[in-house]
């Protein structure tokens, strides 16, 4: 399968580098054209880590009242030769071929060493997100976030992680083992695209969690009419009993914005408030 052929293709550009050959990959006659492509992207992202190509962009959440509360690091590639490319690009095949680790823990280290900036800036109250992969939390992710979070001094509340329902389906007891532990160095828990995974929602009330993220397809939904609206409306409801934050992302519109802040629903990320921005645009928006 993909997944296969991507872990292949890494393990043979990981045998050229120690062998000293040039980093492009032989093609085979056998090789169809779309295997060939995503060979030479995995090829590409080997090389952009190691020449430091990837970058992060921040985008800031608000309070009902539109204060800042926290933000939220999105990770970009900058390409030689495309230019600024989104997770869209890239991301599925980092994940495939085991790439996304290392560049998890890159984003999680620049991440921690931002909020240490921050709070330089007198605006240590707002906290910094960071997706985790699947992988990542299989691997070592308690192990990297005490060593992120001892190396640059965050205090409790400062990091938030944000962990997809599909980490938590595959084994949910180690998963609730692994977000304790978390909780127990001072990170804080946000489960993004909360909904859909279509998953029975009791394991919810067992689990280390500070917050639902609404997935950015129901908040577009609310525009569509009812059913959209009794989506989200229910998400809320079913935060608000279990005693979770609400986050809404993708929120662009004033309507979206005004609909879920009557009922209920904590936060906002989205165009409508702020764009993702570099660091310092960060700053400057900030003051």
């Amino acid at each position: 399968g993909g997944a296969e052929l991507l872990r292949a293709a890494s393990r043979a550009v990981d045998q050229a580098k120690r062998e000293g050959r040039n980093r492009s990959v032989a093609y085979h006659p056998g090789l169809d054209p779309r295997a060939a492509e995503r060979l030479a992207l995995v090829q590409e992202l080997h090389r952009a880590l190691e020449e430091g190509q990837f970058e992060l962009e921040y985008q800031l959440k608000f309070n009902i009242e539109r204060a800042p509360t926290g933000m939220e690091a999105l990770v970009r590639w900058r390409h030689p030769t495309r230019g600024l490319l989104g997770p869209g690009e890239f991301m599925e095949a980092c994940e495939e071929s085991g790439l996304v680790v290392p560049l998890g823990s890159r984003v999680l280290d620049e991440a921690a060493r931002r909020w240490r900036e921050l709070d330089a800036h007198g605006l240590g109250h707002l906290r910094i997100a960071v997706n985790a992969s699947a992988l990542q939390v299989r691997e070592a992710l308690v192990e990297e976030v005490a060593a992120v979070i001892d190396r640059h001094g965050l205090p409790p509340g400062a990091l938030e992680l944000e962990l997809t329902e599909s980490v938590l389906l595959a084994n949910p007891e180690s998963a609730t083992g692994i977000m304790k532990a978390l909780c127990g160095l001072g990170a804080s828990i946000a489960i993004d695209d909360f909904g859909t995974g279509y998953s029975s929602l009791a394991y919810l009330q067992h689990l280390p969690l500070q917050r639902l993220k609404l997935d950015q397809s129901f908040v577009r939904g609310l525009d569509s009419g009812a059913d959209g609206q009794a989506i989200c409306h229910a998400i809320i409801g079913m935060a608000q009993a279990l005693g979770l934050g609400t986050t809404a992302e993708g929120v662009e519109t004033r309507d979206q914005h005004e609909w879920l802040r009557a009922r209920g629903c904590q936060e906002f990320q989205g165009y409508l408030l702020a764009r993702p921005m570099s660091f310092e645009e960060i700053l400057a928006h900030l003051a």
